[in-house]
């Protein structure tokens, strides 16, 4: 198996022209280059720049139609700027389950109406709102970690960021309710099973909330979906809210939890890192640091390595030439690594956001355009939170060495053993 840079390299020295009027790439098999990205993503794609520069076409996430992987920022803005490009035929598949009403799913103005009515509940005050059940949500968690033995940090998180989605997104503060919807995603229940239980409770849960005097004053997101209107004074009906929620719940949880455990992993390896973090922690005046902390990770390790659209028109760049109809997908790897952008790309150094906030089309863990995530802000006040209250309650030191190596699970970046800590009292 090609599992490094150096090891692609060396068997990467025979490349045939493809015939459709797209860029050279990989001529390795679409199994063999799926094998390379799955267990070596950065090094996949690193190569692929190295040998065929910033655009190149691979078969890697969809072996039957060759794929444009892009990382120049002006040709990502190029494509993701156009709302006109639609979402991927075969990313719509993967999420189709959210719901036909989906905002992930929707295009042109429903698309752009939905996210108009979601946005508010992922900024401004709300954010406020949110940061206390958070923090009490981390708190009950850390306290509930083993002491002094190793444990695998990931799906600590991710029990931590389901609770956080129940409660501030769904407002389920019931025990009773909160088991019946953490069962089946625990014993890894399918999307179709899992939709079934919520709606169970959510259909219920609606009317009783639209008969409620006092629900303006709760600040959860599916309150606010039961108060908003479209322009013309409509309500959204019960189905669709289920479609948000559900998609809000699955599209979540599970990164967040990631994006925690890869942080804390690149922490517990940069001393000097965790050092600086945690004297502005003590000193609890400022969290600049840790904003910055946040951004690099979401740098060096995205989550999500690729986003991809499908050209409405031909598109012209200085540099592209392609017909309508290529997908075409942003490498958020890549471009988060780019040399002229990132002085030592692949060195740990939030410092460097303390001055320079990236760029919109030169850090992507959200993806861009009008489909950048809706919850990107809720999302990195989360991992504040939890990194801030982790790091007051607990001393963490890494049971190895090594950081995990990056490896995909499906289409997220993940660490293979979890991140493994040993915790005690601070």
């Amino acid at each position: 198996m090609v599992s490094t840079f150096a090891e692609y390299g060396k068997v990467s020295k025979q490349y045939s022209s493809l015939t459709l009027p797209l860029p050279p790439g990989p001529s390795e098999s679409p199994a063999e280059q799926q094998e390379q990205y799955q267990s070596d993503p950065f090094g996949y794609l690193g190569i692929c720049r190295e040998r065929f520069g910033d655009a190149f076409t691979a078969r890697h996430v969809q072996p039957t139609a060759p794929r444009v992987f892009i990382s120049d920022p002006a040709d990502v803005q190029a494509v993701f700027g156009e709302p006109a490009n639609p979402m991927a035929a075969s990313a719509k598949a993967a999420v189709g389950a959210y719901g036909e009403r989906s905002v992930i799913l929707l295009e042109g103005e429903e698309h752009i109406e939905r996210r108009r009515l979601m946005l508010p509940a992922f900024h401004g005050e709300k954010l406020t709102f949110h940061e206390l059940t958070i923090a009490e949500i981390a708190n009950a968690e850390v306290e509930s970690w083993p002491l002094e033995q190793p444990f695998a940090l990931l799906p600590r998180m991710r029990a931590l960021t389901l609770q956080v989605i129940l409660r501030s997104i769904f407002g389920v503060s019931d025990p009773d309710v909160l088991s019946l919807i953490v069962e089946p995603i625990g014993r890894g229940a399918g999307l179709t099973e899992l939709r079934e239980v919520i709606d169970s409770w959510m259909l219920g849960e609606i009317d009783a909330r639209r008969s409620d005097p006092q629900l303006a004053e709760r600040g959860d997101v599916l309150s606010m979906l039961i108060l908003a209107r479209f322009d013309d004074g409509s309500e959204i009906d019960d189905a669709e809210i289920g479609d948000q929620l559900f998609t809000l719940l699955n599209a979540s949880y599970e990164t967040t939890a990631t994006a925690l455990a890869w942080t804390i992993d690149l922490l517990l390896h940069h001393g000097p890192a965790l050092e600086r973090l945690l004297a502005e922690i003590d000193e609890g005046e400022s969290d600049d640091y840790l904003r910055c902390v946040v951004k690099e990770s979401l740098r060096l390790r995205p989550v999500l390595m690729l986003t991809g659209r499908e050209l409405a028109a031909d598109l012209e760049t200085e540099t592209l030439s392609l017909p309508a109809g290529t997908i075409v997908s942003a490498a958020i790897g890549l471009i988060n690594t780019r040399p002229d952008l990132y002085p030592e790309p692949f060195a740990f150094k939030p410092e460097r956001f303390l001055e320079n906030p990236p760029t919109t089309y030169g850090w992507l863990p959200y993806g861009g355009g009008t489909r950048r995530c809706l919850g990107a802000a809720f999302a990195e006040l989360q991992m504040r939170v939890v990194l801030r209250t982790i790091f007051s309650l607990r001393t963490l030191v890494a049971e190895s060495d090594e950081m995990e190596a990056p490896r995909m699970r499906g289409i997220t970046l993940t660490p293979p053993n979890g991140v493994r800590v040993i915790a005690t009292p601070r």
